[in-house]
């Protein structure tokens, strides 16, 4: 178990757990807006907090809101630094394209997770050293259990792996990394696809 952090606070409403063991304290509106759909808006929390040294605060969006009503953070995670001192406030997003959300002075908007961050010093280089994924950046990982070296892409015609409808089947990868079709129709018997 770590150490407990103070981090002190002014305000109205300090930020807290829900429960025992959460690692992100709840933050709460101090103010009432209305977000159309579509709408973003920076929404004050009234609190103002001091991070020791060493450490970062992230501003998270509540899983509840996301999931029921489409109120994300443009920004997420908001970063806190250390040294700042200002009022804490959420980038709220309202990503229903239908529906305004109204947020009431109070509410529950965004969670604060606070971490120790190490000091870091980068140093220029001629060369890099060699990594696992090289220069491997978004989607390198592929979907699923799929790896990205192999062409398991939705609608690929070539490997086997979507069904005569272009729907993507159950594959899985040989030791040579070639795609298996591992259902149980006529194209895994097959292996191919007409």
């Amino acid at each position: 178990m770590t150490e407990p952090v103070d981090v002190p606070w002014t305000g109205a409403t300090a930020p807290a757990f829900a429960h025992p063991g959460d690692s992100g304290a709840d933050l709460v509106a101090a103010e009432a807006v209305v977000l159309a759909p579509g709408e973003r808006r920076l929404v004050g929390t009234g609190v103002r907090i001091a991070l020791p040294e060493g450490h970062a605060g992230f501003v998270v969006p509540r899983s509840g809101l996301a999931a029921k009503h489409g109120i994300t953070i443009v920004n997420a995670p908001g970063t806190i630094d250390a040294g700042y001192r200002g009022e804490l406030k959420v980038a709220l997003l309202n990503t229903d394209t239908a529906e305004s959300y109204a947020v009431q002075a109070g509410d529950r908007i965004a969670q604060l997770i606070v971490l120790p961050v190490p000091q870091v010093r980068f140093t220029r280089v001629d060369e890099l050293p060699d990594g696992v994924r090289g220069e491997g950046g978004f989607g390198s990982s592929g979907y699923g259990d799929r790896q990205a070296d192999v062409p398991a892409a939705y609608g690929d015609d070539h490997d086997g792996t979507t069904g005569r409808d272009g729907a993507a089947q159950p594959t899985a990868i040989s030791e040579d990394g070639a795609a298996q079709p591992t259902g149980t129709g006529e194209q895994a018997q097959e292996g191919t696809r007409a």
